[in-house]
């Protein structure tokens, strides 16, 4: 109400006064409600735009031009090579395959001729280098002969990898794939490196198709590898977006230091999971960034503890908590103590778990005294459904899953992060980036089996054009351990 309305209506009528204080009461009440709501809105905002790489899940492509402050700290040290660090250069070759003399054929004082004199000592160097990258096209006849004593026709028969009148060898085909798959260049670019230096031009469906039937010959590698990872005893699983046909779908890993399987599915949980065939038959123990699908399976769990951290440090960053800092101060410090642990240990000490534990809960207490639980609000004369907070919320994960998120000082096998799942993603993220999307499910399909083979092979220590060239011969690498045990 204005002024003015409120002393008109005094003067017609002194016992308004009363009416008008309800009044008022009532406008102010509305005010601060609004302005409750205003503040929790402005504050949720300002929480969003504190997020980055650092404090949250976002990746850090979306850090912008501001860039966070990184959890590690100086060391002091210079940069390049420290002392004792062994260091790596080109290995004198003993046996050469070409030799050049360089010696002066004519004295510089008296002209006498020097071609004959033998040689009092000799200096040498040596280049490495590579002859000029050429085809070398070899032709193929199958000729037919006829027996000259009972005249029946014999015809020879071409090599099983020369089925058609023109084609590649597995030589270039090998390293169509390793461009297109390992490298990641786009099939326009992988052309015009065969056009610069080998003065062939494939065009992008001759790429396609080697890709393909790469990944045609790999069938025996990735059941052998789903064999091997339903029965490793530590397993790291993760999950990404990926564009298909200008459509959402999602490319799901399971991998562990040996091996690495990709596969894509429409979905994103459970359906996904179980289509690809690996999580069902699980038994020991997987290790993920405590997203609720990966719960339904009977398997033990540990949650990544650097997704942890990252939340701990937004609650932080934002809200000014302190049981958040004590919460990761203590992971880091458990960390430390893991790392410190004799290499014949399996776990720390009864003593030292029961410790931080105790740590570990008394800290989560702090953190719930810090978030006392508010009446429920009352909308339309009923309760609504109270909003958590990204720091309660964070209390009862803790305390839900407070064995899965220690299991790392309980078991060492287990890591303190799910960066193996993570670091088996990332180039996938960079193929999108480079290229956008999957114009096909097929390619999808055939780049998820490829890549999953080709990190196999780095994670075991082979050659990767070696190991696609063995896949195009029928004979692709087949890796028969899931786990190196340390």
């Amino acid at each position: 109400m204005e002024r003015d309305d409120i002393l008109a209506l005094i003067q017609n009528d002194p016992e308004a006064i009363v009416t008008i204080i309800q009044r008022l009461e009532e406008e102010v009440k509305q005010l601060q409600e609004l302005c409750s709501l205003q503040q929790t809105r402005i504050a949720e905002l300002e929480r969003r735009l504190n997020m980055n790489s650092q404090n949250s899940s976002r990746p850090p492509s979306t850090d912008g031009f501001k860039r966070p402050q990184k959890e590690r700290k100086k060391t002091g040290k210079r940069p390049g090579g420290q002392k004792g660090h062994e260091g790596r250069t080109i290995e004198w070759c003993e046996t050469p395959d070409i030799i050049q003399t360089h010696r002066a054929d004519v004295c510089e004082e008296c002209g006498a001729y020097l071609a004959l004199v033998p040689a009092s000592s000799v200096q040498k160097r040596q280049v490495h280098d590579i002859p000029p990258l050429q085809v070398v096209v070899t032709e193929h006849h199958a000729e037919t002969v006829v027996c000259p004593h009972c005249g029946r026709i014999h015809e020879g028969s071409f090599p099983e990898e020369v089925p058609a009148y023109l084609q590649y060898g597995y030589n270039i085909r090998a390293l169509m794939v390793y461009f297109c798959i390992y490298q990641l260049l786009p099939y326009e670019r992988s052309a015009e490196i065969f056009t610069d230096i080998f003065g062939c031009s494939p065009v992008k469906a001759t790429l396609m198709q080697s890709v393909s039937a790469c990944a045609a010959n790999l069938d025996g590698f990735e059941e052998e590898v789903k064999h091997l990872l339903q029965g490793a005893p530590v397993l790291h699983a993760d999950e990404t977006g990926f564009r298909v046909n200008g459509k959402r779908e999602w490319l799901h890993t399971a991998s562990t230091d040996l091996l690495t399987l990709y596969g894509h599915h429409p979905k994103r949980g459970s359906a996904a999971m179980d289509a690809i065939g690996v999580l069902p038959a699980f038994k020991g123990i997987m290790v993920h960034d405590c997203w609720s699908p990966y719960f339904g399976y009977a398997c033990e769990h540990a949650v990544c503890n650097a997704h942890i951290l990252r939340d701990l440090k937004g609650i932080s960053e934002n809200t000014g908590q302190h049981w958040s800092d004590e919460m990761h101060d203590l992971l880091l410090e458990i960390y430390a103590a893991v790392d410190g642990a004799p290499e014949s240990a399996g776990s720390l000490t009864p003593i030292e778990i029961e410790e931080f534990q105790r740590r570990f809960d008394l800290i989560l207490e702090s953190g719930k005294a810090e978030n006392p639980s508010s009446p429920l609000p009352v909308q339309g004369g009923r309760r609504s459904r109270k909003r958590r907070t990204p720091a309660e919320n964070l209390i009862d994960r803790c305390q839900r899953y407070r064995v899965e998120i220690l299991r790392f000082m309980t078991d060492f096998r287990v890591p303190f992060t799910n960066n193996l799942a993570e670091r088996d993603i990332r180039m996938v993220k960079v193929q999108q980036k480079i290229s956008g999307t999957f114009r096909s499910v097929e390619g999808a399909s055939n780049f998820c089996r490829v890549r999953g083979y080709i990190s196999t092979v780095r994670k075991n220590g082979g050659s990767v054009i070696t190991a696609i060239r063995k896949a195009f011969e029928g004979e692709p690498f087949i890796p028969t351990a899931a786990y190196r045990y340390t």
